[in-house]
């Protein structure tokens, strides 16, 4: 095992910070607009009887998008595409992506059909306690058949990214999941408003405009596709090596991403049987940590991923070392102050995003609670995410496969030792150390099969991001209690208050870090500086 430190960023490093930057400019976008998106379910279903079944038959397609869609798919088809196009020309690369297109279309088409065809029996499987509720199962039955269609157009989607992303485009993309949050605003609440005057629920409205968003999502993308040269050829090749080996490295993470979606299972069964409102919590804030997942680990993975299965190709391990390295450290560097601001601002913030409407101040309470839980995995959640592409780098996925199914169990025991003690709040909690025993799992193996890594430099950038990280919160806490009664007071006030707090710890955060010269975010820095001097 080495510890050598690497030299300074590189150009690899460069890039993948840059193409991290377009990411994470749409996925803001994309994420401040699913905000708004949980800011309407809020004002108008509040947590409770609909926004509970709403999540519930959501959750069903969404489950089976991340295991074949953004998930399993898209990561084996980067790693192979990205072979293809390296090695084999334009011709075969476009003529495997057209054969990915077909087979994929027809497989999730028939488990889309199956998937509607017993949404009553996969409803009482993942919510048996909704039969308590008069008619809640029945809902969340309706809205799972009306969204299953979503499976198919999102998955389609993911491999138009990466089709995309591996031809080195990344904001496009990047910016389909804001027109899916802009369907389901727009075609949701025109619907929702509707749907009423026909004696049909109002949420039946988000439903449909969940699947309208889904359309868009994948329909937005296919200019820029054609723009790339990509050439549709309608045959479906069933003996292509790289649908095979595609399929190949799917199996074990399918395996392993079904732990992941096992441990959804778990914690919505889990949160069904605890107060009315659990679900509803749970899924608020849990959006809500998915915003700096978003921004910074999804980012970074889709941006890091064509480069390091490109350098595996090219069998460049030492840039493969660098790279990651860079990207976990990047990852840090983004991720840890963010689980200190949300665990200082959960309160406040929840409050001025979803405190309208019927959505109480007690909700406020519960779903601040869960939030805090959740950000604690925040870390582990997003460097998961830059660790598992390496594993399909290095053609090794059955790690991932061992890593999740321990989270599964670690799921499982905790969440049953603290669910009479701490109700939903365990559920949050048990769900952070699930990802952080993956994320250690994971990064042992990675320490032997890449034959030692830069821990020595890896562990100087941990430790000025800590300390960074502790002056942000020291400088937070004491602006809060001085603004205390802005927090409190009408919506615009709150407002200033919680944008003051954000944009203080910010600034503190990155003054800070800049002093001690963290090499990754000095390097971003000197980017920014040397494209405003050009302007």
């Amino acid at each position: 095992m080495t510890s050598q430190k690497p030299d300074q960023p590189s150009h690899t490093t460069s890039k993948i910070a840059r193409s991290a930057g377009a990411v994470s400019g749409a996925v803001m976008c994309s994420r401040v607009l699913g905000l708004i998106r949980e800011q309407l379910f809020a004002g108008l279903f509040g947590a409770g009887y609909a926004y509970d079944a709403f999540v519930v038959a959501f959750r069903i397609p969404n489950l089976l998008r991340d295991l074949f869609g953004e998930g399993a798919l898209s990561a084996a088809f980067v790693t192979v595409f990205s072979d293809y196009d390296t090695n084999k020309g334009e011709k075969a690369t476009w003529e495997l992506a057209s054969t990915v297109l077909i087979f994929f279309a027809i497989l999730l088409s028939t488990l889309t059909l199956f998937g509607i065809y017993y949404a009553d029996t996969i409803v009482h499987l993942l919510a048996p306690d909704f039969d308590t509720v008069t008619g809640k199962t029945a809902l969340t039955t309706k809205l799972t058949k009306i969204m299953f269609p979503f499976l198919l157009f999102v998955s389609l989607a993911a491999v138009v990214m990466g089709m995309l992303n591996t031809k080195g485009k990344f904001f496009v993309p990047a910016m389909a999941s804001s027109f899916f949050n802009l369907g389901s605003i727009v075609g949701g609440v025109s619907l929702a408003l509707i749907f009423p005057h026909f004696n049909q629920p109002a949420i039946a409205g988000m439903a449909w405009g969940t699947l309208i968003g889904g359309a868009m999502q994948l329909c937005m993308q296919l200019p820029t596709l054609m723009r790339t040269g990509f050439k549709f050829t309608p045959r479906l090749n069933l003996k292509d090596p790289g649908l095979k080996r595609i399929l190949l490295l799917m199996l074990p993470a399918t395996i392993g991403l079904s732990a992941t979606q096992l441990n959804i299972f778990i914690n919505t069964n889990f949160a069904a049987s605890c107060a009315e409102g659990s679900v509803s919590w749970l899924n608020y804030a849990f959006r809500l940590v998915q915003l700096p997942i978003g921004i910074f680990g999804v980012a970074l993975s889709i941006a890091a991923m064509p480069v390091m299965a490109k350098q595996a190709a090219e069998k460049n391990m030492a840039g493969l070392k660098q790279s990651f390295i860079s990207s976990l450290i990047l990852v840090f560097s983004l991720t840890i102050p963010a689980t200190a601001g949300l665990i200082l601002l959960a309160e406040p913030i929840i409050s001025l995003i979803f405190e309208h409407g019927i959505f109480t101040s007690f909700d406020t309470i519960r779903t601040a609670e869960a939030l805090q839980f959740y950000a604690l995995g925040l870390f582990a959640y997003s460097a998961i995410k830059i660790m598992v592409p390496v594993f399909y780098a290095i053609n090794n996925t059955r790690y991932p496969v061992i890593g999740s199914f321990i989270g599964v169990g670690a799921n499982l025991i905790i969440i049953s030792l603290l669910i009479d003690h701490l109700q939903h709040r365990g559920i949050a909690l048990s769900t952070s150390c699930a990802m952080a025993c993956n994320f250690f799992f994971l990064g042992v193996i990675l320490l032997k099969k890449l034959e030692g890594l830069p821990l020595a430099y890896l562990g100087k950038g941990l430790l000025k991001i800590l300390t960074a990280t502790l002056v942000m919160g020291g400088a937070v806490w004491f602006l809060q209690l001085q603004i205390q009664t802005w927090l409190q007071g009408p919506i615009p006030l709150q407002a200033l208050g919680v944008f003051l707090l954000v944009g203080c710890g910010g600034g503190v955060y990155a003054i800070s870090l800049q002093l001690l010269n963290l090499p990754e975010f000095t390097l971003l820095t000197s980017k920014v500086r040397q494209r405003f001097c050009k302007s």
